[in-house]
């Protein structure tokens, strides 16, 4: 089950479309990218997602294995962003996530270093 739901999740944060993962969320979902301040509910998610694209110009994501305890969604993966020059860099990154009750998303948390996203 949670490999399948981790698919669908990374398929649509790869659409590169903000709205396409948003709609995953509750609306007062709780999103941490790494060290960063929280985004709370959609508006604040699409917002941080746009700024983030804004910064790449692509991504896809890798599954390497998934983990599932109870309602909690533990996904490895390897991310491959395409940068804004053309040049590619895959890193690893982990995303937990908490699923209610009617399917949606209200915690979610990435942890990634990006230094070798954004290094000459």
């Amino acid at each position: 089950m949670s490999h399948d739901e981790a698919r669908r999740v990374f398929q649509a944060v790869d659409t590169f479309e903000p709205g396409a993962f948003v709609r995953l969320l509750s609306d007062d979902v709780r999103m941490v990218f790494g060290n960063s301040a929280p985004m709370v509910g959609h508006g604040a998610v699409t917002d941080g997602l746009r700024g983030f694209y804004a910064t790449i110009a692509g991504l896809t994501h890798k599954i390497i294995r998934t983990w599932q305890a109870g309602a909690d969604t533990v996904a490895e993966t390897e991310v491959t962003y395409r940068r804004l020059d053309g040049t590619h860099v895959s890193v690893a990154a982990v995303s937990i996530w908490h699923t209610r009750d009617d399917g949606l998303i209200s915690d979610y948390r990435i942890f990634v270093d990006l230094a070798p996203v954004y290094s000459g």
